[in-house]
C-alpha cells in the first residue's frame, strides 16, 4: 500500500473512475456501468453518504467504497429483508451502516486496499454495526469479510438482475482488526 493512498473522496465526481475500477474488478458490460452510474449518483444523494477512494501518487482511482445508513425504505433493504426474516436477522436492517460498493482494481487487489477502504469507512460511522452483500461463493472478498468480523446473515439471496445469488453478511463495527 505504500504508492496508495486511502481518503475520502467526492465520488460524485469521481464517479465514472469508479465505474472503470468496478468494470474490471466486476465484469461489467457498457450498459451494465451506464445504470450503475445513474445509481451511485442517487446514492450519493442519501443523508450520511459517505466515500473513501484509494489512489496512486499521480492520483489515479485504484479502489473505492461507499455506504450509508440502511434504511428499510430503500431497494436493497426491500430485496434482502424476506431472506433475513427468514433466518431471524431482519434487525440488521435497522441501526446499521450499509457498505453499498467496495471495488479493487485486480492490479492492486491482495495489497490490503480493500481492508483499508472498509475499515476507514466504518470507524467514524455513528451505527454501532455495518451489513453488505456479496457473491454467494468462497472468494477473496468474503474471507477479508470476515476477517473484519462479518458473518453469514441470509445465504442464496436472489436479486431481480442479478445471475448470481448472494449473501448478506453483517459484523459489528468497529471492524476487527488483525
Amino acid at each position: 500500500m505504500d504508492d496508495v493512498v486511502v481518503q475520502p473522496v467526492n465520488l460524485a465526481e469521481r464517479v465514472d473512475a469508479a465505474l472503470a475500477v468496478q468494470a474490471l474488478a466486476f465484469g461489467l458490460t457498457e450498459d451494465e456501468i451506464a445504470v450503475r452510474r445513474h445509481i451511485v449518483l442517487r446514492h450519493l444523494q442519501n443523508p450520511g453518504a459517505i466515500a473513501y477512494g484509494a489512489t496512486t501518487p499521480a492520483g489515479r482511482l485504484v479502489g473505492f467504497v461507499y455506504g450509508m445508513p440502511n434504511d428499510r425504505a430503500h431497494w436493497w433493504s426491500t430485496v434482502v429483508e424476506p431472506y433475513l426474516r427468514g433466518t431471524g436477522n431482519d434487525d440488521w436492517l435497522d441501526d446499521s451502516f450499509v457498505i453499498t460498493e467496495l471495488h479493487v482494481h485486480p492490479e492492486y487487489q491482495g495489497r490490503g486496499i480493500g481492508r483499508e477502504l472498509i475499515t476507514r469507512i466504518t470507524d467514524p460511522v455513528e451505527q454501532p454495526r455495518s451489513i453488505l452483500s456479496a457473491i454467494d461463493v468462497e472468494s477473496p472478498a468474503r474471507k477479508l469479510y470476515r476477517s473484519l468480523g462479518y458473518q453469514d446473515l441470509a445465504r442464496q439471496v436472489h436479486f431481480p438482475s442479478a445471475m448470481k445469488p448472494y449473501a448478506v453478511m453483517g459484523a459489528p463495527l468497529p471492524l476487527r482488526r488483525r
